[in-house]
């Protein structure tokens, strides 16, 4: 994790071409959500990647982009221990993450990035 002025960056697994190397048939995508819920102040953006096998479902590796205040720490520690797990990206649907207007959303940007894999990975089932 760095941080450069009031940007976080965090990154955890492995990217796309190390996964093809490793012999996994991976999908990425990018997808951008809010740290908290938009109509309390403050909000602000969170760009994530997320990569995961396409065969198996299985979290490979996860980038994020944040402000300061945008909790990258925790958001990337939750998914460096779904990884050590071995967790599918369906899975990070299933968790249950701290939720209250000013600090986070009902679906978390994890979740609102996993449910945009699927529909990249898995569109007849997302």
């Amino acid at each position: 994790m760095v941080k450069v002025f009031d940007l976080v960056s965090a990154a955890t697994g492995i990217r796309d071409g190390e996964a093809a190397e490793a012999g996994f048939a991976p999908v990425t995508v990018q997808a951008t959500a809010d740290d908290h819920k938009s109509y309390y102040p403050g909000a602000t953006s969170i760009d994530l990647r997320l990569t995961g096998d396409r065969t198996t479902g299985r979290l490979l590796g996860a980038q994020l982009v944040g402000s300061r205040g945008a909790e990258i720490a925790k958001r990337i520690d939750v998914l460096a221990t779904g990884i050590h797990h071995g967790i599918t990206v369906r899975e990070i649907l299933d968790l249950d993450l701290a939720y209250t207007p000013p600090l986070g959303s009902p679906w978390d940007a994890l979740q609102r990035a996993a449910h945009h894999w699927l529909e990249i990975a898995f569109p007849w089932s997302a």
